[in-house]
């Protein structure tokens, strides 16, 4: 029943945005009304938790807390698998009353992997429906790369995590970014990740993108890797298209490739600024499956909230 009434209210988002696109904004008020009732929402619970981790003594350079959040709804059907449905929420607050140092950060997703890629072409265990975590980001300056994390995650696990980011700009057109991290869950026990983006803009509307990414687990001793390579375009202010193409694999038994995905994203603002939708036909080949192609299309619905 509830994956009934999801696709029903999916299915009226993707499939009513064009069109609404096209009509007078005043005959959409509920939709900012709606938006502004998350937003605040949001911002009170900022403030809240603002106070809360506050001292008496702290003094903030800015009195206003900030909190951010990114809500999306998916639905990626493919052959041999028709309900794949996906809901996201990401909700990050901006303490300044710690010197805004301090974030916390309420998820429903692990960061680990290539977030932007189609769900069913994810390593099972970077791809788990069980992924909750609440935590405290600590930083060392505000725009340090090097940042901590202690919170709950993981099916409920304890856990602690150090990362560190950095780029580097060849040229005007040519940048790379690295970024490592090591963690602990009193379950999982430890693990690592490293990952280095390469990026080239060939013109104003293009960049190609290529990706790595090692992530190692301590529970299972072995490593996972993810390749890809990427090309945006910007066609015009509200629209844009990625070509993308993914491979994925593990070291164990041997250092083997689990499975390619390739994908056209075609990805547009409508209405608001704050409210996106994408539609994604993917091919999708895993070894379970006999490297045996499986078509499918990704609809979704994307929303922010608050500042940004």
């Amino acid at each position: 029943m509830i994956k009934v009434v999801f696709v029903s209210i999916y299915a009226f988002l993707v499939l009513s945005l064009p069109a609404m696109a096209q009509t007078e904004d005043d005959d959409y008020l509920w939709l900012d009304n709606m938006h502004r009732s998350i937003a605040d929402s949001v911002k009170v619970s900022a403030q809240w938790f603002d106070d809360f981790f506050a001292e008496d003594n702290m003094t903030a350079e800015n009195d206003d807390a900030i909190g951010q959040a990114r809500i999306r709804l998916g639905w990626e059907p493919r052959s041999r698998e028709l309900n794949d449905f996906e809901a996201r929420v990401r909700v990050r607050v901006r303490l300044p009353k710690l010197k805004n140092r301090v974030d916390l950060i309420l998820s429903d997703y692990d960061e680990d992997g290539i977030d932007d890629k189609v769900r069913a072409g994810r390593a099972e265990d970077l791809n788990r429906q069980d992924r909750f975590s609440l935590a405290l980001r600590f930083k060392p300056k505000r725009d340090s790369g090097l940042s901590h994390r202690i919170g709950v995650g993981r099916r409920f696990q304890l856990f602690a995590k150090s990362r560190y980011r950095t780029q580097f700009n060849f040229t005007d057109t040519t940048d790379l970014r690295w970024e490592s991290s090591v963690y602990y869950y009193n379950r999982d026990q430890f693990g690592a990740d490293t990952r280095f983006t390469f990026d080239h803009q060939a013109d104003k509307d293009s960049i190609y993108r290529f990706s790595n990414g090692f992530f190692f687990r301590d529970r299972t001793n072995d490593w996972l890797w993810q390749h890809s390579w990427q090309y945006f375009n910007q066609r015009d202010e509200k629209t844009a298209v990625i070509y993308g193409l993914y491979l994925e694999g593990s070291s164990r038994p041997n250092y083997r490739t689990e499975e390619y995905l390739t994908s056209v994203r075609w990805r547009r603002n409508a209405l608001r600024e704050w409210l996106f939708y994408e539609v994604e036909p993917f091919v999708l080949w895993r070894r379970d499956e006999s490297f045996s192609a499986s078509y499918g299309i990704a609809l979704r619905v994307e929303g922010f909230f608050g500042e940004y």
